[in-house]
């Protein structure tokens, strides 16, 4: 299969190196003032070990391919598209929150955006050049791509992602939210890591707080989640671990607020529900961001 990845950052990044490694043909998209020196193969620094593979680098996608990996910051979207100058059989999205599904089906149509969602704590060291720094890649993708993307999803368990398709999309989508959200809400606001949260009653408090509200709206939303798991996950994380939305704000660099708080306040309001520790810590990181 042909591949494409749109947003070279760290995700677009690990995908597309783990991809390539599977002999598949990828293509990464990016800006024209990085072209030059691009380089032909792609690394990947993993736990596990170094991932090399080639890729082609390109400015615009003029040419059709099977599948078209987004994983662009959600503020860069609309502008990332026009270098989508055909259109690919399918487009998998695996970008924060929940409301970019809509726009790209919108964009592409509604049969060829097939949803998924990554978690994993990865960086951009080099142009062409990622780490792997959480031990795991949890890759989830809704059940109607698992005829499309079956065949390349076996292949990346053997890279010791663990995937799994998900029938609910509203469960899948919002069950990334409700763990993310809060948690880069509260790294962000806190400016701690996950071990210092953990030794701080009070934050620790709010992070669970923020995770109780985030799992009312989705459950009100039509989504299956579980409030005790998503806690487990938190119990179980490295105790250095940070959110990318902590890293962009100590870098001064754009954040995803809108696509990572928003859904949860606005389904506070639509449904009724408190969500007003989500509310406080949104408040504090746009302080924060704003001085």
């Amino acid at each position: 299969m042909e591949h494409a990845v749109l947003g070279a950052g760290a995700i677009g990044g690990l995908v597309g190196t783990a991809v390539a490694s599977l002999g598949e043909g990828v293509t990464v998209l990016v800006r024209p003032e990085r072209l030059p020196g691009y380089p032909a193969n792609l690394s990947l620094e993993r736990p596990s070990g170094a991932v090399t593979a080639p890729a082609k680098v390109a400015t615009t996608l003029s040419n059709s391919v099977d599948v078209l990996w987004i994983a662009t910051k959600t503020y860069q979207l609309k502008t990332a598209l026009q270098a989508v100058q055909s259109l690919p059989r399918y487009i998998v999205p695996l970008l924060n929150g929940v409301d970019h599904v809509e726009v790209l089906r919108g964009h592409f149509g509604r049969d060829r955006v097939l949803p998924a969602t990554i978690a994993v704590e990865a960086e951009k060291i080099a142009p062409g050049r990622f780490v792997q720094r959480s031990p795991f890649v949890n890759l989830n993708l809704a059940a109607s791509g698992e005829q499309v993307l079956g065949a390349i999803v076996a292949r990346l368990r053997d890279l010791e992602f663990t995937c799994r398709f998900i029938q609910n999309e509203q469960t899948l989508l919002w069950s990334k939210l409700c763990f993310l959200g809060p948690f880069a809400l509260v790294t962000s606001a806190s400016g701690m890591n996950k071990g210092e949260i953990y030794a701080d009653a009070g934050w620790k408090r709010k992070l669970i707080s923020a995770m109780a509200e985030a799992c009312g709206v989705a459950q009100a939303s039509g989504a299956e989640v579980d409030a005790a798991q998503i806690q487990t996950i938190y119990d179980g994380l490295l105790s250095g671990i940070r959110s990318s939305m902590q890293k962009d704000l100590a870098a001064g660099r754009q954040l995803e607020l809108d696509a990572i708080g928003a859904p949860i306040v606005r389904g506070g309001e639509r449904y009724g529900i408190d969500v007003s520790t989500t509310d406080a810590l949104i408040a504090v990181i746009r302080a924060k961001a704003a001085g």
